[in-house]
């Protein structure tokens, strides 16, 4: 399987320029910002979504400009402010394996942090004029919060159809990944066409890394990272899960309701659940979507010429569906 460092080897000296106007944009005077913030970088995990912008920068142009560098830098603010305000929500005292800042320093300070950070991409926007990405961003935050937002209302109740579980996605997960696309191809290209084509290439890869996502829930712990059944535990509808529901029996389904609505936190009643939602193909069926998803991504970008990045571009679209955690 491809590795993230021989694909990031493409856009090394980018990855390295990047890094460097990254911590120069997250700066401040007030120590112990500085200090939050430095610790934030530090926790940096695979930086897939800068990468997904200069590959796209570069498979259309050949090499990245310098609004290419505020594209990904602006990226990683916005994402990285949610992130720290995601923490806070959901009461989270690790992420990547470090504490979260909320863990660290408290509520009150992890939400001034991230209003910080998501004033710093405004002003980084404002002050180079790059509204279109401001725009591509902003959109995608705000589709995150929605998608983020729609799911809670649906956990409430359970009642998520497919059709739902790709528009929760879709905002939530997949938004991301088109924005940094759409970034990219628009830092290199005055092209609205194209913006929008490599915009919609970004959301079919990220749909098929949320369903990644779902399918290591029905894995093996040391494997993937986190524990096996955390989704059930959160009451969250998983593809898998959706699709044991759709085609179970009406007492399997009434049980496997009851398990996520009532027992969601005992690990027998977990246990049991997994293992139905396997062995009505939950697992087989989100597979199939997902490699179905990867294959309409790689056709959306076929008739562009063929390229170093390029193949870069597509070795990432293939780790995001082969990754093991």
């Amino acid at each position: 399987m491809v590795k993230v460092k021989d694909i990031k080897a493409n856009v090394e000296e980018e990855m390295k320029v990047f890094e460097e106007k990254f911590r120069e944009s997250m700066k401040s005077e007030v120590a112990l910002l500085d200090k939050i913030t430095h610790y934030i970088i530090k926790r940096k995990g695979k930086q897939m979504r800068p990468m997904f912008v200069f590959l796209t920068a570069k498979t259309l142009n050949g090499k990245v400009e310098e609004s290419t560098y505020t594209a990904a830098s602006l990226i990683e603010l916005l994402h990285t402010a949610t992130l720290v305000h995601d923490d806070v929500v959901d009461d989270a005292n690790e992420r990547r394996g470090f504490f979260s800042v909320n863990a660290l320093w408290k509520n009150k300070i992890a939400v001034l942090v991230g209003d910080y950070l998501l004033s710093r991409g405004l002003l980084m926007s404002v002050d180079n004029k790059e509204f279109q990405l401001l725009k591509i961003v902003s959109t995608a935050v705000r589709e995150m919060s929605e998608g983020e937002l729609l799911q809670i209302e649906k956990a409430r109740k359970l009642d998520i159809t497919e059709d739902i579980y790709f528009d929760i996605i879709r905002q939530k997960t997949a938004s991301l990944i088109a924005s940094c696309c759409a970034a990219g191809a628009a830092s290199v290209s005055d092209d609205p066409a194209m913006v929008q084509k490599m915009k919609r290439f970004g959301e079919l890869v990220g749909l098929a890394f949320q369903i990644k996502d779902d399918i290591f829930d029905y894995g093996t712990d040391k494997k993937i990272g986190k524990p096996t059944g955390n989704d059930i535990r959160e009451r969250k509808m998983t593809l898998p899960l959706i699709y044991a529901l759709n085609t179970a029996s009406k007492a399997d389904r009434k049980w496997l309701i009851n398990v996520v609505k009532n027992h969601n936190e005992e690990q027998k009643y977990i246990r049991k659940a997994i293992k139905k939602v396997v062995e009505s193909g939950g697992v087989k069926y989100a597979y199939n979507r997902m490699m179905q998803l990867k294959d309409e991504a790689l056709e959306v970008i076929r008739d562009i010429e063929d390229n170093e990045a390029k193949r870069a571009l597509i070795g990432l679209v293939e780790y995001t569906v082969n990754r093991e955690k």
